[in-house]
């Protein structure tokens, strides 16, 4: 019996980090394929398939959606020039800048503010108590 060429589901699966059921929704909604089968009507997906599932994988990281990534696809499906590309990729990218300088300022903030506890035991003695919200009727209190 001949060994059937290209891999299985399963073996996408595993080198990927995917479930077999996003690759068939992919396949589904267009994003990769389409996918060779075999004689038997089994998936086999190449190399060259692999790739780019991996290239999906990494979009979609990046934070695109399926309609983006099918607008993406699109864009290399069809006569579109390299500058409709280019121009998609930069916008994309430039998105991801905004959200890693954003990213960047709440890791700053959460730094100072791990400094700031680490410098006593953590239960607030170091600068004295860490003012919370006043307890019910205090406000009150202090006024009357």
């Amino acid at each position: 019996m001949a060994r059937m060429t290209g891999y299985a589901p399963g073996e996408v699966a595993q080198r990927t980090g995917l479930t077999v059921d996003t690759l068939r929704y992919y396949e589904r909604e267009g994003l990769v394929g389409p996918i060779a089968r075999s004689a038997g009507g089994q998936r086999r997906y190449d190399e060259d398939d692999v790739a780019w599932i991996g290239l999906v994988t990494c979009l979609r990281d990046a934070g695109l959606g399926i309609a983006e990534l099918r607008r993406f696809t699109d864009l290399l499906r069809t006569e579109a020039g390299a500058a409709d590309r280019v121009a998609f990729l930069r916008a994309r990218r430039a998105e991801l800048e905004e959200q890693a300088e954003r990213i960047l300022a709440a890791v700053r903030v959460l730094d100072g503010k791990i400094a700031h506890y680490a410098q006593g035991s953590g239960d607030g003695t170091a600068h004295g108590p860490t003012p919370g919200p006043p307890a019910p009727g205090a406000a009150a209190t202090v006024a009357g």
